[in-house]
């Protein structure tokens, strides 16, 4: 739902102490992700650890924010967060010194927090020598964070910038008084949002300034790309739809699932007679995001959706609606089917735009990175956390936070792959992105 959105938004932007969050500037130095990064139709879409998941993640929402660089929402964990040993990790105060300004252990310690959370990671089972693995990495970026503010203070932020900037955050808002509950929620006053913000702000600025015109991808390099990964282009037969969902929870009396089958029903009946369809999703649809999205699925192919739906959707013919409701696991659906497309491989010009902005963020990505690279090796830096431990793949294994949709986060349709909006998790299936 778009408020649920807007929540999360304002919660990345007004629960932090640093304004340049550690997340953000890990997400801006790590290294690409090795796999093809255009897939489908969305061209937009590859597969990542779990880790390379939630960098990317506080960059989309630093984007959305319009660079409004905030932090990981904050959740409540206890202040000594414990591994699967119920050890403790000691830690000196301060933990780290950049040109002479320390680092405090609190800062560390809530950055950590904020950062294990917001992975869907349960504290419970990192071991020790992975908590102190994560907290050289929040260092390293807090370190980071400490130099690009001193870089950054001469930019100029404007009053009159931050204020419309504010005012683009309330609109976000159904009212002023959500906005500032929100504020309050999150133990912050109007004044000292208006602070970290403009500071934010300004580093942006300057980072901008630092990577511009170093960013620049020509056709002839996008087309090179798209002959080099050309495999990564091909499509599955696709079909385009849109569903009025009725939940049906699981273990409901039969009279409830009786009830939501007739008024899938009636919505058929409804639809049939010719009213808008994404009108009546709107209205009738009790699918997470319908009212902002009307329904609309966007393209998927058979394998994205679970097989009662996806059969139902693939078998129906351009235009119409189904006949009778299709039950799934998440309840009554009612499909129309607007579009299909048969498999085949996309051509340049479909995917050039999507080519020619990954290839830019790669180039941002570097530019950044060599950046903070002579940052650091011009400042004084010490780091008094313990020697980190080598960690390998086969000794990390977090546990996930249970969903509420009852299918993997990992699993599940990208945003990315539909349009418009985010994709509904409803008729998902287990079909890897």
């Amino acid at each position: 739902m778009k408020s649920h959105k807007n929540l999360t938004l304002l919660k990345l932007t007004i629960t932090v102490a640093i304004p340049l969050s550690a997340s953000l500037l890990q997400a801006q130095v790590a290294p690409p992700s090795s796999a093809p990064p255009l897939t489908n139709q969305a061209a937009t879409t590859h597969s990542t650890s779990t880790t390379e998941k939630a960098l990317t993640k506080a960059k989309e929402a630093v984007a959305a924010a319009k660079e409004k660089l905030g932090v990981h929402k904050s959740n409540a964990v206890d202040p000594q967060i414990k591994g699967a040993s119920s050890s403790v990790i000691a830690l000196k105060d301060p933990v780290g010194i950049v040109d002479g300004v320390k680092i405090s252990k609190a800062d560390l310690e809530k950055a950590f927090k904020e950062a294990v959370a917001s992975s869907n990671m349960n504290p419970a089972t990192l071991t020790a020598d992975q908590k102190i693995q994560g907290y050289h990495q929040i260092l390293d970026a807090l370190i980071m964070e400490k130099l690009v503010d001193k870089k950054s203070t001469g930019t100029e932020i404007s009053d009159a910038d931050v204020n419309t900037e504010i005012e683009k955050i309330k609109k976000q808002f159904p009212t002023t008084d959500a906005f500032n509950a929100e504020l309050k929620k999150s133990d912050q006053t109007i004044e000292k949002f208006t602070a970290n913000l403009k500071k934010s702000m300004r580093q942006t600025k300057w980072m901008k300034s630092q990577i511009q015109g170093k960013d620049v991808v020509t056709d002839t390099d996008a087309q090179k790309f798209y002959n080099e990964n050309i495999t990564q282009f091909a499509n599955p037969d696709m079909v385009k739809a849109s569903h009025i969902l009725f939940l049906v929870p699981q273990g409901a009396p039969n009279s409830v699932v009786t009830a939501k089958e007739q008024a899938a029903k009636a919505a058929i009946t409804r639809a049939k007679k010719g009213e808008d369809f994404s009108k009546l999703a709107v209205e009738l649809s009790e699918e997470p995001g319908a009212k902002e999205r009307g329904g609309d699925l966007g393209f998927f192919s058979k394998n994205q959706m679970v097989p009662e739906f996806a059969t139902a959707a693939f078998n129906q013919k351009v235009g119409s609606v189904s006949d009778t409701p299709v039950k799934t696991k998440f309840g009554y659906h009612v499909i129309k089917v607007s579009e299909k497309k048969p498999a085949g491989t996309a051509s340049f010009n479909e995917v050039k735009a999507n080519i020619i902005a990954y290839l830019q963020n790669q180039k941002r990505r570097a530019a950044f990175k060599a950046e903070m690279q002579q940052l650091r090796q011009a400042a004084k830096i010490e780091n008094f956390l313990p020697a980190p431990a080598v960690i390998t793949p086969a000794t990390i294994k977090p546990t996930p936070a249970p969903g509420n949709t009852g299918v993997k986060a990992s699993d599940a349709k990208s945003p990315s792959e539909s349009s418009p909006g985010n994709a509904p998790a409803a008729p998902v299936n287990g079909a890897k992105s």
